[in-house]
């Protein structure tokens, strides 16, 4: 359960949290429900229009349809205006609605969850079943310190993987004192704080202290980040009680949630700019009228008229039917057998999958598995293999055998032999006591997990035995020393137990524990020794910060630089025994540290840093992390696409090449050039200007490289970087990453993609043009924060070969085709203007001009969501065919002046032919020209297909169909005797083909002549 009290908080300030005396407090603390949402009831309506109202499209026929009201200014009917507008607000109102409930009823879901608040009473505790009730697998509610626990241990194991991204099961501590407490009650008789540090947006540190004041002494208990249980984590063992310092918008997790910025796709830009041209056409087209007019009477309001009249020249349907589109794209992509478990979070870039240049991708995790098997122990003159792990074990079972007295005694052995042998005792020792695996036992009875054995009431068997760690590289280290016969068999807060292969269970108290920081590189552990009661430090990390910890040595780097080559992960080992004296004097100093107030981690690291000075170097491990299924295909596919790959990771330079080399990420081909370490400019210049003479190589640099080179020659070094056909950036940090990203949009006006499955990489994921998350071992945070969701590296190349292709040249045409069917009535609309005296009279009013847009030519132009030009198989086949999409040929001005002068020629057809063919009234043009009108617009859908779907046949059909039908019920715009003649029909028909024909020749004779790449596959 957890236990809430009331406390006293100001907004972003430290505070004093209060165990049982609500009278001392002053203020309340901030609501703690989850608002997801956007809107309430009374903003929705006027939120929504301010949204779309922003885009000038929008804005551009809001001002149009209400000009409509003004009599001078009246065209046609108000619903010729109005009926457009109000059907692409009602469907955006429907959209944004239904996005709206479900974060309603996501977040009613999640602050409907029941809780208990454990309150007192002079002769009972109150459970108020509809505040904070916590029990195991539950998620917590509020940012809490960890008081008492029902564990034995006093700790419990929390998942942060909502948090943090990380799936490992995280280790609490309770807090000494209010865990000793005899009776639960005792929470409310003493009196004591919490005191906190003001709310702050690491989720990885914290600094508090714990204070009794009726003891004496008054008991000091310092807090760290393994007293916190933040909100948003799950309670994964037993049930806790804690007291809440923050709530609402001062948690972690509400701290850091930060609104991704609305990516909008290059696409959008390229219509938008466009729909302006469009725009200024129809501008200068009013004004030519008029000055044809002469300027004469109120001309001014002549030419207000006019751009009414042409405003269909710009398409209000064309955000409608893009969207449309999109969303069927994401659909499709869902859909995909080929690439089970894709999610499509962002549904309005899909098409910028088809258009990516640079792909930046993470190493651990999204190019290799995650995985860790341990696979080198290096001890300085001797290293051994996977190969080579029975004669350890035949070292660890000696160095742990029973001695057997009625034995004779064996002949020594050399001495050699004895010291690898006591070499190899230290080492996997310390690799066995130096971690923060926890094991926990599966209980064959009911299925719960406990943090030990004994708990569980089981004997130390291997069958149900699992280790939970924050990193997947103890886990290979503990998994590996079990593995040759030193197991870890149980662990708590003061404790931990090994057993030997002889079937013994060693003791040794945990006195002092160093987590591992992204700062210090390094973990350490102090234990005693329960049989001897000798007192040893132990300490690992990465090589970089532990090469000046350790004694002198003549192989350390050396061998470093040699596994990380095989492409492993190092860790070096090392321990210092301490005398009872040292260690008394640097625990006082150490606790004197910890309850600090000011800059207390400076402190408490100065400290530590103390005992790290000529510790005795034991060995070096090396761990591989495998290859994810069919990495090297794919990212040979993805080269082969044009796409130029690089790789950052935190890894050293030496692992990170490996990587690079085994993955095919750098071809074999493909010399490497790794840009010599650097610290200030003129090193910089040099080291540029030896890059600047390579050609066609990949590159490898690291992150402190990296900076120097961008704080003084950004410029060259991006230009140099991205005439690479690989880059690999090593040692480098999260905001490294996305500072990368916005180097390369701003620097090039190519699209970039990120992908990766840590928490570390949501920032780069979410500063790309498109980020792609991969759900993996590290949890699902970069997975939920990507605008598209894979399980597979390998599944990229299908979705951007094949979806991301097909989406961004289905876009292209959909968006030309709607701005055709615009232009081209417009094109009617001012030939018939010119004849009839420039008047600014419609040719169509009513409901045939919204017929026009909605039912009778609506789903054919929609179907082009479903033309593909290639299989997805030979998409696959020839990924050349997705570097002629970079280049933005599908849509660019010139193919938007050839749909220009389309319709310039088929409008100026349809309206000059029905002149020519001229009957004895004007409603008999009116009904030739909208005839052949439909028709056309019918056969150009049915010209730029390239492969047919039922669907495209039924839409056809279909609003063929609805027109004919239609016509029985337009008295007041067609005559029914008229339109049933042979003199209607032959007329329509020669208009038709007269506007049509010659496109489909033109067509014929370029596809003979000048076939397009993807033609001659499809052949």
């Amino acid at each position: 359960m957890v236990m809430t009290f009331f406390i006293l908080t100001k907004e972003l300030k430290a505070r004093t949290v209060w165990l049982g005396h609500p009278e001392k407090c002053e203020e309340k603390y901030p609501k703690n429900a989850i608002k997801n949402q956007k809107y309430n009831f009374f903003t929705f309506v006027p939120g929504v229009l301010y949204q779309q109202f922003k885009f000038f499209l929008n804005l551009y026929f809001l001002v149009v349809a209400c000009s409509q009201f003004v009599p001078s200014l009246k065209i046609g009917y108000l619903y010729t205006y109005w009926a457009p507008l109000g059907f692409v607000m009602a469907v955006t109102m429907v959209r944004e609605a239904v996005d709206e409930v479900r974060r309603y009823q996501r977040d009613k879901e999640m602050n409907s969850q029941l809780y208990s608040k454990l309150t007192f009473s002079p002769h009972l505790f109150l459970f108020l079943s509809h505040y904070n009730v916590l029990l195991q697998n539950q998620r917590i509610p509020a940012d809490m310190i960890f008081l008492r626990t029902s564990e034995k241990t006093g700790s419990c194991f929390i998942r942060t993987d909502q948090l943090d991204g990380e799936t490992d099961w995280k280790l609490k501590v309770a807090v000494i004192c209010t865990q000793r407490l005899p009776a639960l009650g005792d929470l409310f008789s003493i009196n004591a704080y919490v005191y906190a540090q003001k709310p702050q947006l690491d989720i990885h540190s914290f600094e508090g202290n714990f204070t009794r004041e009726d003891g004496d002494p008054q008991i000091h208990e310092s807090l760290s980040i393994d007293h916190t249980l933040w909100a948003s984590t799950i309670v994964a063992s037993g049930t806790v009680i804690g007291v809440v310092i923050y709530t609402g918008k001062e948690t972690r997790s509400v701290l850091n949630t930060s609104s991704p910025k609305n990516k909008v796709g290059l696409l959008d830009l390229e219509l938008n700019r466009l729909t302006k041209a469009l725009f200024l056409a129809q501008v200068v087209l009013s004004i030519v009228m008029v000055a044809l007019q002469g300027f004469v009477g109120p001309w001014f309001r002549n030419l207000f008229r006019f751009i009414v009249l042409f405003s269909y020249i710009i398409p209000i349907s064309l955000r409608v039917n893009l969207d449309m589109g999109k969303s069927a794209y994401g659909w499709m992509i869902m859909k995909d057998e080929n690439i089970p478990g894709t999610v499509v979070r962002t549904s309005t870039i899909p098409e910028e999958l088809g258009r990516l240049v640079y792909l930046l991708t993470d190493k651990t995790g999204t190019l290799t598995q995650n995985e860790m098997i341990f696979k080198r122990l290096h001890l300085g003159t001797v290293s051994y293999g996977t190969d080579t792990m029975d004669e350890i074990q035949s070292h660890i079972g000696q160095s742990y055998a029973q001695p057997q007295p009625a034995q004779a005694p064996k002949a020594a052995a050399p001495k050699v032999r004895r010291s690898v042998s006591s070499r190899i005792h230290e080492a996997v020792k310390a690799i066995a006591l130096c971690h923060n695996v926890t094991p926990v036992y599966e209980s064959r009875a009911n299925g719960e997990t406990e943090s030990t054995a004994a708990e569980a009431d089981q004997d130390f068997s291997d069958d149900n035995r699992t280790y939970q760690a924050s990193s997947p590289d103890e886990v290979a280290l503990v998994r590996w020393t079990e593995s040759v016969g030193l197991t870890l068999v149980n662990r708590d807060l003061t404790s931990l137990q090994l057993k030997t292969p002889a079937g013994q269970v060693l003791t040794y108290y945990i006195l002092q524990i160093f987590p591992f920081t992204s700062e210090s590189k390094r973990m350490g552990i102090i234990i005693r020794e329960e049989t001897t009661g000798d007192i040893t430090f132990y300490m690992k990390g990465a090589d970089v910060a532990m090469a000046s910890i350790v004694q002198y040595n003549d192989w350390l780097e050396e061998e470093c630089g040699n596994m990380a080559r095989e492409g492993l992960r190092t860790l070096v080992v090392a321990k210092k025994s301490l005398s009872e004296e040292q260690y008394t004097d640097f625990e006082n100093r150490y606790n004197q540290a910890k309850l600090s107030i000011h800059d207390r981690a400076l402190k408490v690291s100065a400290v530590v840093e103390s005992l790290e000075r000529e510790m005795e170097l034991l060995c070096l491990t090396g761990v591989e992390d495998q290859l994810q299924a069919d990495v090297r295909p794919t990212l040979e596919l993805l080269r082969n696409a044009g796409i130029k790959i690089w790789m950052l990771t935190g890894d050293k330079l030496e692992t990170a090449t490996c990587i690079a080399k085994s993955s095919h990420l750098v071809s074999r081909s493909q010399d490497i050039h790794v840009f010599r370490s650097v610290s200030n400019r003129g090193e910089a210049h040099l080291e540029l200007n030896a890059f600047r003479r390579k050609h066609d190589c990949a590159l490898v640099i690291s992150g402190d490289s990296l900076e120097v080179c961008l704080r003084y020659y950004e410029h060259e070094f991006v230009e140099l970087a991205c005439q690479c056909p690989a880059v690999v950036c090593c040692r480098c940090s999260p905001t490294q990453k996305a500072q990368i990203v916005h180097l390369l949009k701003q620097h090039t006006a190519n699209r970039t993609c990120a992908i990766g499955d840590g928490g570390n990489d949501v920032s780069m994921i979410q500063a790309a043009d498109c980020g792609i998350g991969i759900e993996g071992k590290e949890g699902k945070q970069a997975s939920l924060a990507a605008d598209f969701s894979i399980t597979q590296f390998k599944h990229i190349g299908r979705l951007l070969m094949v979806h991301g292709r097909n989406s961004y040249k289905r876009s292209a045409a959909l968006g030309q085709f709607v701005m055709h069917r615009g232009m081209i009535i417009s094109t009617m609309q001012a030939v018939f203007s010119s004849i009839f005296y420039f008047a600014s009279v419609p040719l169509y009013q009513g409901f045939l001009m919204v017929g026009y847009s909605t039912i009778y030519t609506m789903f054919p132009v929609f179907s082009l969501v479903l033309d593909q030009d290639v299989k997805p198989e030979m998409a696959l086949l020839y990924p050349e065919l997705y570097k002629d999409l970079t280049k933005g040929r599908s849509l660019s001005f010139k193919t938007f002046l050839i749909w220009v002068l389309i319709s310039i020629y088929q409008g100026g057809i349809l309206m000059y032919g029905a002149l020519v063919l001229f009957e004895s009234e004007f409603v008999h043009v009116v009904a030739i020209s909208f005839t052949a009108l439909i028709l056309t617009e019918l056969l150009m859908v049915a010209l730029n297909i390239r492969t047919w779907h039922w669907l495209m046949v039924l839409a056809e059909f279909f609003s063929l169909g609805c027109y004919i039908a239609s016509l029985a019920f337009l008295n007041e715009y067609f005559d029914l005797g008229f339109i049933t003649t042979p003199a209607f029909l032959w007329k329509v028909s020669v208009i038709t083909v007269v506007s049509c024909l010659p496109l489909y020749i033109i067509k014929y004779l370029k596809r003979k002549f000048s076939p397009p790449s993807y033609s001659k596959l499809s052949s």
